[in-house]
C-alpha cells in the first residue's frame, strides 16, 4: 500500500469517525444525563466525570406508570400498523400491478401533509362521536402515518416481483387474490418486515395525535414524558431517562431487523 492510499484510508476512517459523533452525540448526552442528577445536568461547564445515579430511573419506574404508557403505546402502535397492512398490502398490489399512479399520489400527498391538519378535523369527529381517550380514536389517528408508509414500501417492493410468477399460478387455474395470498406474499417477507419496523417506529414517537386524542386512560410514552415538566421547572433527569426508555424498543427492534429493512429498501428501489 502506498503513501497515497494510506493517506485516504485515513482521511476516511477521520471522516467517519466526525460522521459518528455527530450523528451520536444527542443520544449520548442524552444517556449520560439519565444516568446525572439535576446539579450535573445544569452545570456549566458541561461535568464530562460525575457519579452516576439510577435515581432519574428509579422515578420513571418507579413514581410513575411507565408500564401502563408502555402498553397503550404497544396496543395503538401494534392495532394502527396490523389494520394498515390489512388494507394496505392489498392496495399497494392494486397500485403495482394496475398502475394506478393516481392512486399512489393521492397517498403520498396524504403521508406528506402535516399532521396538524389533520388535528381539528379529528378532534371534532372523536369528541362527538364520544371517542375522547379511546384506542379506536388513537389507532385511527395513527393509521394516516402508518398506511401510507405500507402502501409506499409494499408497492415498490411488489414491482420488484416479477409478474410471470402470478400468471403461471393463474394459467394453472388459480385466482389473482390466490395467486397474491399464496405467491407473492410469502415472497414479500423483507417488504412486509420494514413496512411494519418503519411504521411501528413513527406510531410509537407520535406525539402531536396522543397529545390532543389522548387523557389519562389512554396516555401514551411521548406524552409521559410531560409528567417531569412542571410551572416551576423541568426535571431534565427524568425527561432524559423516560426518553432513553421510549427510544430503547425502538432500537432494539431496528437492531433486529436491520438485515430486512435494508433487504427491502434495496429491492423496492429498482425493478427486476
Amino acid at each position: 500500500m502506498n503513501k497515497n492510499n494510506r493517506l485516504q484510508n485515513a482521511l476516511f476512517y477521520v471522516v467517519v469517525v466526525f460522521i459518528s459523533l455527530v450523528v451520536l452525540f444527542p443520544f449520548l448526552w442524552m444517556l449520560s444525563s439519565s444516568f446525572k442528577t439535576q446539579t450535573d445536568i445544569i452545570a456549566w461547564p458541561p461535568k464530562l466525570i460525575f457519579s452516576p445515579t439510577l435515581q432519574n430511573y428509579a422515578k420513571v419506574f418507579g413514581e410513575q406508570d411507565f408500564l401502563k404508557y408502555f402498553i397503550n403505546s404497544t396496543v395503538v402502535g401494534g392495532l394502527a400498523v396490523g389494520l394498515s397492512l390489512v388494507i394496505g398490502l392489498p392496495a399497494a398490489y392494486a397500485i403495482s400491478r394496475f398502475t394506478q399512479r393516481r392512486l399512489a399520489l393521492f397517498i403520498l400527498l396524504a403521508r406528506l401533509m402535516p399532521g396538524i391538519s389533520f388535528l381539528m378535523p379529528w378532534y371534532i369527529i372523536a369528541s362527538r362521536l364520544d371517542l375522547m381517550d379511546t384506542y379506536v380514536a388513537l389507532v385511527l389517528s395513527h393509521m394516516l402515518i402508518a398506511l401510507p408508509i405500507v402502501v409506499w414500501i409494499m408497492s415498490a417492493y411488489f414491482n420488484s416481483i416479477p409478474v410471470e410468477l402470478e400468471e403461471s399460478a393463474m394459467v394453472d387455474g388459480a385466482t389473482r387474490q390466490y395467486a397474491f395470498w399464496a405467491i407473492i406474499l410469502p415472497m414479500s417477507g423483507p417488504g412486509i418486515i420494514t413496512a411494519v419496523t418503519l411504521s411501528f417506529i413513527f406510531s410509537w414517537n407520535n406525539f402531536m395525535f396522543s397529545q390532543v386524542l389522548s387523557m389519562e386512560k389512554t396516555k401514551t410514552l411521548p406524552i409521559a414524558v410531560y409528567n417531569f415538566v412542571s410551572y416551576a421547572e423541568v426535571d431534565w433527569g427524568g425527561v432524559m431517562a423516560a426518553a432513553v426508555a421510549i427510544m430503547a424498543p425502538a432500537i432494539i427492534l431496528t437492531m433486529i431487523f436491520q438485515k430486512f429493512v435494508v433487504k427491502g429498501l434495496t429491492m423496492g428501489a429498482v425493478k427486476g
